[in-house]
């Protein structure tokens, strides 16, 4: 049996979109089950659409996933070079021996024809499928007016009568008329292989046995398959991929805003579940089990598992992934892990971080989120004095400033400033008055935060922002109330 080699071949014309990762993860994962080889082709026929910078990007958000590649553009290997446009000398002389078979011919249609045509069909409500207008000209026809510099491009030459088909690993055997497919591109009129021609000889030509692409190539691929035929070549095995939707009428695309590999990291979800998280969109595992780690995926992927369905992303359930995967990281990791987001509102150098990671882990969803709960530790915010009032807690302004002025000194005395003896305190003096504890910790809290939600109770903040700044706060907050 041939050595498994599978190929994710992104286009560079932006991020790492979600699909595409998918894509990239699934060919990942069922090489390195069968101890096969994962390549990483760029794929760059279509110049007008590059974007620079995008390989890098593609780069940095593979490695990021730990997707990574056994050969490639930057890597080296046996089959390169690993980026289509380096390797444009090799596809012309595939589309002239095709020529030669009569299985592909010169077309030297100008655009005002082509756009003609186009023009019938659409007023006729027929899909475009050109005529063959140039498929018979001679050739010394063909060399004359190559010689003389017109410019041409170079088209496969389908049968007009027959089946072409081919086996899906995931969608069985799919078979289409001939008579329904176009004529497509093989060589452009700059001399560059459209994708459609390019990826078969590149394929072919690196040993690819598995092709892993999205379901929306299901179309073409018996145009491909019939120039493996017309070579003699094997043909690899073929797996479409349902589309991920992102909701029940639309694809995910950038277009629309939904968010990119990267775009989530910037948001703060945690590569492990976005990689976990993607790996359950359209996959299976056959059991009940929801976390993965990337090892862990690699021994239970399998084509069995994929689904034909599309796949909606749930941006609450990537939540949910997100929450668990921040749970299961030790203290030390998290407070790592945040340090980058609660630096952009608060100097970490103030205050206990570790001690801030702590009291942050339990509720925290999503890292981002993170640095719009801590901004009243930096400093003070101003605030409105109802803040005090509190129906359930039965607290008011007129209440919260006895209080404070109870617990100012209780506070100032205390011996140790630490979050237990700052409790004890605190809660020996609501013991001595009989009230609920809310009565009493509400308007302590909402005078040393000033705000009415926090992430952390009145002992915590305390002990975070020190005995100076709290007693500071709390005097300020008590000549407010007094005013």
């Amino acid at each position: 049996m041939a050595t498994v080699r599978t190929r994710f071949a992104p286009s560079p014309t932006g991020y790492l979109h979600l699909g595409g990762l998918r894509t990239a993860l699934y060919t990942y994962l069922y090489a390195k089950q069968n101890a096969g080889s994962f390549v990483l082709r760029i794929e760059d026929t279509d110049q007008e659409r590059y974007v620079e910078g995008a390989v890098d990007a593609i780069y940095r958000s593979m490695r990021l996933a730990g997707l990574n590649w056994d050969e490639g553009p930057d890597i080296g290997g046996d089959y390169g070079p690993y980026v289509q446009s380096e390797r444009k000398g090799m596809y012309l002389p595939y589309a002239q021996q095709l020529v030669e078979m009569g299985k592909a011919y010169y077309c030297f249609c100008t655009e005002a024809r082509l756009k003609g045509l186009r023009a019938e069909y659409e007023a006729r409500g027929e899909t475009f499928k050109y005529d063959k207008h140039c498929a018979n000209l001679s050739k010394e026809e063909v060399q004359a007016r190559i010689a003389a510099g017109e410019p041409y491009v170079i088209r496969q030459n389908l049968p007009e009568q027959g089946e072409a088909s081919f086996d899906d690993a995931l969608f069985g055997h799919i078979a289409v008329d001939v008579s329904t497919l176009d004529d497509m591109i093989l060589i452009k009129s700059d001399g560059m292989p459209t994708y459609n021609f390019a990826n078969v000889i590149d394929d072919h030509t690196m040993g690819i046995t598995h092709v892993m692409r999205g379901s929306e190539y299901l179309s073409s691929t018996p145009k491909y398959n019939l120039l493996y035929e017309a070579f003699g070549w094997e043909k690899p095995v073929y797996i479409h991929l349902s589309p991920i939707m992102a909701n029940a009428t639309r694809k995910l695309s950038k277009r629309y805003g939904d968010p990119s590999f990267e775009d989530l990291m910037n948001q703060g979800y945690l590569k492990d579940a976005i990689v976990n998280y993607i790996a359950l969109l359209g996959w299976n595992p056959g059991d009940e089990r929801e976390y993965f780690t990337l090892d862990e995926l690699t021994q239970a992927f399998s084509l069995k598992g994929l689904s034909k369905s599309p796949a909606v992303f749930d941006m609450m359930k990537l939540r949910h992934f997100n929450f668990e995967y921040v749970q299961k990281m030790n203290t030390q990791e998290f407070e790592q892990a945040i340090l980058p987001w609660i630096s952009t509102v608060i100097d970490p150098a103030r205050f206990d971080t570790h001690r801030l990671a702590e009291l942050l882990q339990p509720r925290c969803e999503v890292l981002s989120e993170l640095a719009e709960r801590l901004g009243f530790l930096n400093e003070m915010p101003e605030y409105d004095l109802e803040l005090f009032f509190n129906k359930r807690m039965k607290t008011n302004r007129e209440t919260a400033l006895p209080v404070l002025e109870a617990l100012y000194p209780l506070l100032e005395q205390s011996p140790v400033w630490s979050e237990q003896a700052l409790h004890d305190a605190v809660m020996d003096y609501v013991a001595q008055q009989g009230c609920k504890n809310g009565f009493v910790l509400w308007p302590l809290r909402i005078a040393i935060s000033g705000w009415e939600n926090t992430p952390a109770g009145a002992f915590e903040i305390a002990g975070l922002l020190g005995r100076e700044e709290t007693l500071r706060r709390l005097r300020t907050s008590m000549d407010r109330l007094k005013a």
